[in-house]
């Protein structure tokens, strides 16, 4: 591809925040387009290695990008899907208050799902969560009737061939090598050849602090990345969860403990856990890349993170290595299911941008230069309301055409 046309803006990443960041800017009608993907096909990493749940925002600080963005994205999310014929099911999803001292803390959600402006929300007793999902035992849930799943991999493909059909180009084998910019021109080389861009749009999920670097900006963040390791219930005991059931977080801790998720193509899912990954793309607990590992142990960031959450930490590594536990985790929400219940499933890799003091970024995080717009932090809901953040960058990447 070197000597292809210049563009208006270069999208990095064709995951589904990339794609949806590309099929923004073209109904804007704002420029020429391309995404350059790295694989040989969009959505290879967290597009589709992730529990596919639509959230609807209940958890998420209000006021915040992610509790605003969560709303948007996930009626448009629900609109898309119904509009292109992808599999998708608004479910509902239960969280479970296990012990009676968690039901501050519950109804403490509650009202901040409320503020968010979620609708239908009902706080359930024990026996009234019981009706909805029989093999659950809890001292209170809350039912959230807006949250379902959808198949993300799908929406990629959709966004892919709408992309094409408005003009615009997707280019897959192309991982970015470096970046230089003169004359209000990037210059983009990559394995797939050579393009110029007016406008770069860094999409990387995984790798975005490292384009930042690539393009002489600085970042206060490094990407850490957690796998999520999920199990599977047996066909024969898929009747024991109906919906979607969560744990209530736990203060404090940025991950949402192990939970049921149905699947839009069958099955239920248990999980994840979180562990340190030994590569951003270190989907199996024997992938190793060397560069990846030295970024994470060599920042401060992950060891102060790890020392403050010395005792989760602990945990999630014994779910991680020990069935018992991890099973012993899942009883707490339904106590009838037992290890030989359970079957391997995939693997997810989230790439969580945390600062040196150990910190974690829990919400969405730009970082702006000349000519560019950086999407360093796209955590969960980024699957759920990528079509609204697709339409945030795209609004920040023409604010930059020069």
């Amino acid at each position: 591809m070197t000597g292809a046309p210049d563009v208006d803006f270069t999208v990095i990443g064709g995951g589904i925040v990339g794609l949806a960041t590309a099929h923004a800017l073209l109904k804007r009608n704002a420029g020429t387009v391309r995404v350059l993907e790295k694989e040989q096909a969009v959505a290879q990493h967290q597009s589709t290695h992730n529990s596919g749940v639509l959230h609807a925002g209940l958890q998420y600080t209000p006021g915040s990008a992610k509790a605003r963005l969560a709303r948007t994205g996930i009626r448009r999310m629900t609109e898309f899907c119904l509009h292109h014929g992808i599999a998708h099911e608004i479910c509902g999803k239960l969280v479970v208050a296990s012990r009676s001292e968690e039901l501050p803390r519950l109804d403490a959600m509650l009202e901040r799902g409320r503020s968010n402006g979620l609708e239908g929300l009902r706080r359930l007793s024990g026996a009234e969560a019981q009706e909805i999902e029989p093999h659950v035992r809890c001292a209170a849930a809350i039912l959230v009737p807006e949250e379902g799943i959808a198949d993300y991999g799908a929406v990629c493909r959709v966004l892919e061939r709408e992309i094409g059909a408005a003009g615009g180009e997707v280019v897959c084998g192309a991982e970015v090598r470096s970046l230089h910019r003169a004359k209000n021109r990037w210059q983009v080389v990559t394995t797939g050849g050579d393009f110029g861009s007016r406008v770069l749009v860094n999409c990387a999920g995984l790798h975005s602090d490292r384009i930042v670097t690539l393009a002489g900006g600085r970042t206060p963040v490094r990407i850490v990345p957690f796998r999520g390791e999920y199990h599977r219930l047996r066909p024969d005991r898929e009747h024991l969860v109906r919906h979607l059931v969560y744990p209530l977080p736990e203060p404090g801790f940025p991950f949402l403990g192990v939970h049921f998720t149905r699947r839009v193509g069958g099955g239920v899912d248990a999980g994840p856990n979180a562990v340190l990954a030994f590569a951003r793309e270190g989907y199996h607990l024997t992938t190793l890349d060397v560069r990846d590992m030295a970024d994470a142990v060599t920042f401060p960031g992950l060891w102060r993170f790890t020392a403050r959450h010395r005792r989760m930490v602990t945990r999630e590594l014994a779910q991680s290595v020990s069935r018992r536990r991890f099973v012993a985790a899942l009883q707490r929400l339904v106590p009838e299911v037992r290890a030989e219940d359970l079957v391997s499933g995939g693997a997810g890799v989230r790439a969580q941008a945390v600062l040196p003091s150990g910190d974690f970024v829990h919400d969405f995080l730009w970082v702006e230069g000349p000519g560019a717009v950086h999407a360093v932090n796209a955590p969960s809901p980024a699957a759920t309301a990528s079509l609204a953040i697709g339409e945030e960058i795209a609004a920040r990447a023409i604010g930059r055409l020069t």
